[in-house]
């Protein structure tokens, strides 16, 4: 089991955000969710920030990224601080300068779906 930020979480469910929160439990590990507007994704707390998430010390596996490159690059030295073990950067999210520097700092970054990744057992 691994313990996922999911970066740009939604209670939308037509959103792809809220359905790898799903299938992420569905599979067995267990989803954090991240954005700044949300309080409730599945019934879990949502954390504000990436920020607050590294602060916390809660110890993270993979951050799955479901927002755009504007956004997610405000989150640079918080991802590092963090230090999951990868970043999985979903269709439409892509940083390829965020990746790089993720890169740089030990961190592993995959440009996927998570949602593939999980239902063809490539988590």
């Amino acid at each position: 089991m691994e313990v996922v930020a999911v970066l740009g979480a939604s209670s939308d469910s037509s959103r792809y955000a809220y359905k790898a929160m799903e299938m992420l439990t569905e599979y067995g590990h267990e989803p954090i969710p991240v954005h700044p507007r949300e309080t409730e994704v599945l019934g879990k707390k949502v954390i504000p920030n990436i920020g607050e998430l590294a602060q916390s010390g809660k110890k993270i596996d993979t951050v799955t990224v479901y927002v755009n490159s504007a956004i997610s690059a405000k989150y640079e030295k918080d991802l590092i601080k963090l230090a999951p073990k990868r970043v999985i950067f979903n269709p439409g999210a892509e940083n390829p300068s965020l990746a790089k520097s993720l890169n740089e700092n030990g961190i592993k970054v995959e440009n996927a779906c998570t949602l593939v990744l999980l239902r063809t057992s490539q988590y």
